[in-house]
């Protein structure tokens, strides 16, 4: 290999999301005499397969060939992107369909082409489902000349018939096409940020063509090219392929970050530390979740700030578990041990809003090393220490900030704009504790020893979970489950944060990374339903408590905004940190989400069905709860007939969602569930609305060639979330229909352990990863049908793909076995929750 094309090579493997792209013929598969004989080489598809369970990297094929016909030859190898009909069929985009016009020009085409092939010996006819193909390369020179001067002939003028040339091939297509636009395309849905793309055929050149100064192109073989590296032949291609994914492989097993269900957190219901797999906090926001981080290496590296505690010499990983079901966390190194948890002493001093204490205590012998380095608004203000005779002071912080840690001598040192705290000692006096106080600045020490505060704290969360009624299946998982949704509420106003953190990615080293630190009405319901399930009302009271004052404030109810901030308020513009680098490489990291100027109607649903769920459970409903549901039915009167933008964001035009119409008919059908038990009388006008609107879903939300219900009216795109058609009753489990939806999302969404939301182009580059409520939602559906099996054993995939201290994030990505998406997220959590209890119900 030159040196050229090896430094072509490690700089394409080191981009931040590769796409690996190539034709079939002539790359993966030796060209042979018939088409129909080609067969992909064993070695092509093992170096396809290892770089599509690479991170950040995705495999393509794009052909002329049918889409079909592709996947019968690339069958078995999992995870590669395919596009046949030279870029007219990609495998997940929308299905072309041909008018009446083209199908006629097709179907002429095709006779000339077949009239020609009954009378030229060697040549044969491949029929596609956009073109028809006239191959020669079994043909005499004079044989195949002849007919294509014919061919030619028969079909020169047709407008709308377009001709392509290729190695030994004509084709005609009533579709413009070129491998350029459906390489382009498939860029954009990987969300590539280099490409390298392989070929043989002139039909390649339009690829070559497309791709910019920070991507690759090879031409396999002789002749003319718009490529900048050559190999001789298909053998040499392959031999490229497994030298990059080597290349590749060794780049990323440097540079990745540890998975994001290894994290744990710390919460004390006003903040939430993230703590990483060697027990270092890597981000924490003060005095909210939703604030500025004062340590964001999670988003970035070291220098983006962290509160590091570890052997002064290195040693291997050490354990971590929480102490039994609380949020203590004990990371345990071979001779010491560190304790970690927020202090939420003193009865419901909890609630109190702009102060938290991060205690961390070190037990054990040994030397250890310190490194306290916070990093004021996310790195972007300096930060300077000023050391105490008690601790270390945080300046320049808008609240008091302080490290109370009597008896640590501390060094303090220079890096960059910021400076850092570093010490190191033997543990040969006995325990070392450190109190990270944030709104208190004395340092001085607290009346209450730290074995006391630490035993309150334990039972301020063990003894709340042991009021929960657990399921017999996965109790454990479960009631880490409902901690991690106790761990989200903010206690001062009882809202619940949608996760902890921002910018998680949903693809690594994408741009599909939003900021989750607040709260949605319709993700906090849901999670307080979950706890509800388990028999914990409180948390839902307070929850309702807070949306009577949201929606108190609001112009009018149906004007529900989709997010709010923790304490009620509307959110500012959505904006970009850019002096953080992401988890991973995956930028931008964003603060604000400008979802919350959207329109989102489903959010109606899940408000009313929590105040029946409560109304069902005894809870002290009240009138304010009762004005609420009014004005809920009132705004789903008002809007239901209006298109949205749904439940999954989507970033484009408003459409009228199936999912919508479904919450929307939830709420007045669980309206009246209220009336019946409140009042203790029917309400005749509502019940009149439930039968229209779900005379409308059942109209319009039904798509017969998809056999299912879908995402959208006149749509022919699956959507997990239409799942609720069954879910909430809108039809009964006999229902046939129900039965084909979920039996189609099971076949075309689900991927291994995880459901995917939908396979649509949403309008953004890049990828997900299935989501872990969609795949709670089809094991509900499962479990209704009675198919009790299938749906435990999809239970048990999703309870595997917990952290080893049980949380979960958003989503996973079957193919590269990573986890993706902010953490801990309340939808992952009160999905598991309701799925086991309705496994163990059934």
């Amino acid at each position: 290999m030159s040196a050229t094309r090896k430094d072509r090579l490690e700089s394409i493997a080191r981009a931040g999301v590769l796409l690996v792209a190539s034709d079939f013929d002539g790359v993966l598969a030796p060209i042979v005499l018939r088409p129909a004989d080609a067969v992909m080489s064993p070695r092509a598809g093992a170096a396809l397969e290892r770089l599509a369970r690479l991170p950040r990297t995705y495999v393509g094929v794009i052909s002329g060939r049918s889409l079909r016909d592709l996947k019968q030859r690339v069958n078995g190898h999992s995870g590669i992107w395919l596009t046949g009909s030279h870029g007219c069929e990609p495998e997940h985009g929308a299905r072309v369909e041909l008018n009446p016009e083209q199908q006629a020009l097709l179907d002429y085409a095709r006779a000339a082409c077949e009239r020609e092939a009954a009378c030229t010996p060697g040549s044969t006819v491949e029929l596609k489902p956009f073109a028809v193909a006239f191959h020669f390369r079994g043909c005499k020179p004079e044989h195949a000349g002849a007919a294509l001067q014919r061919i030619d002939s028969a079909l020169a003028d047709k407008p709308g018939l377009y001709r392509m040339a290729g190695s030994m091939v004509v084709e005609f297509s009533v579709l413009q096409a070129d491998k350029g636009n459906g390489l382009s395309v498939m860029r954009y849905r990987t969300g590539a940020s280099a490409t390298i793309f392989i070929g043989d055929d002139v039909t390649d050149e339009s690829g070559f063509a497309s791709l910019g100064n920070e991507d690759l192109s090879v031409k396999v073989g002789p002749g003319e090219t718009r490529a900048i590296e050559r190999v001789a032949d298909q053998p040499a291609a392959i031999e490229l392929l497994e030298h990059l994914a080597e290349q590749r492989a060794a780049y990323l097993r440097d540079s990745l970050p540890p998975g994001i269900e290894q994290h744990s957190i710390l919460s004390d219901q006003r903040s939430i530390a993230v703590v990483d797999p060697r027990g270092s906090i890597v981000w924490l926001c003060l005095p909210r979740a939703d604030s500025a981080a004062v340590f964001s290496r999670l988003m970035g590296d070291s220098t983006r700030g962290e509160f590091e505690i570890t052997p002064a010499e290195p040693e291997d990983d050490p354990r971590q578990e929480y102490d039994s079901d609380t949020f203590t966390l004990k990371t345990c190194w071979r001779r010491f041990t560190v304790t970690d948890y927020f202090d939420c002493t003193g009865g419901r001093a909890y609630q109190r809003a702009g102060r938290s204490d991060l205690i961390r205590c070190i037990e054990g012998a040994g030397r250890v090393r310190i490194r306290f380095a916070p990093r004021l608004d996310f790195g972007r203000m300096p930060t300077t220490l000023v050391r105490q005779e008690s601790g270390v002071e945080v300046d320049g912080s808008p609240d008091p900030f302080v490290l109370f840690s009597p008896g640590v001598a501390w060094s303090i040192e220079a890096e960059g704009q910021h400076q850092t705290a570093i010490a190191e000692f033997d543990l040969t006096n006995g325990p070392v504790t450190l109190e990270l106080r944030y709104g208190f600045g004395s340092l001085h020490p607290v009346q209450v020893p730290e074995a006391e505060r630490r035993e309150q704290t334990s039972r301020f969360w063990s003894g709340w979970v042991r009021t929960l009624r657990l399921p017999s299946l996965r109790p454990d998982l479960v009631a880490r489950s409902a901690l991690a949704i106790k761990a989200l509420c903010y206690g001062p106003s009882g809202a619940i944060y949608a996760a902890a953190t921002t910018s998680l990615p949903e693809q690594l080293g994408g741009m599909r990374n939003w900021d989750y630190r607040y709260c949605w009405p319709r993700d906090a319901c849901l999670a307080a339903a979950a706890l509800i399930r388990l028999g914990n009302t409180g948390v839902a009271m307070k929850l309702l408590d807070w949306l009577v004052a949201v929606v108190d404030r609001c112009e009018s109810a149906d004007r529900l905004r989709p997010l709010y901030t923790v304490s009620g308020h509307e959110l500012g513009q959505e904006g970009e940190i850019g002096e953080l680098t992401g988890y991973g490489g995956s930028r931008p990291v964003r603060v604000g989400n400008a979802a919350d100027r959207q329109v989102q109607l489903d959010v109606f649903g899940p408000i009313v069905g929590l105040v029946a769920m409560l109304v069902e459970k005894g809870a002290p409903v009240t009138p304010e709860h009762w004005k609420l549901v009014l004005s809920m039915v009132s705004a789903v009167r008002a809007r239901w007939m209006e298109p949205d933008h749904g439940i999954w964001e989507v970033r484009g035009p408003r459409a009228h969602h199936v999912h919508t119409k479904i919450m929307c008919w939830h709420a007045v059908d669980r309206a009246l569930d209220i009336a019946r038990g409140v009042l203790g009388r029917d309400r005749p006008d509502w019940a009149e609305l439930r039968k229209e609107i779900a005379a409308d879903i059942l109209a319009n939300g039904w798509n017969d060639r998809a056999q299912a219900f879908t995402f959208r009216y006149g749509s022919d795109e699956l959507d997990a979330a239409v799942l609720h058609i069954g879910l909430t009753g809108l039809l009964p489990p006999s229902d046939e229909r129900f039965r084909a939806t979920v039996l189609a999302i099971q076949a075309k969404l689900l991927d291994g352990p995880v459901v995917y939301r939908y396979r649509l182009d949403d309008g953004l580059p890049g990828t997900e990863g299935g989501f872990h409520i969609c795949t709670s939602w089809l094991i509900e559906s499962l479990a209704l049908l009675g198919e009790r099996e299938a749906a435990r054993k999809l239970f048990e995939h999703m309870a595997a793909l917990a952290g080893p201290t049980g949380l979960l994030p958003e989503q996973f990505d079957p193919c590269t076995g990573l986890s993706l998406g902010n953490m801990p997220q309340a939808y992952s959590h009160l999905g598991l929750i309701n799925a086991a209890v309705r496994l163990g119900a059934a």
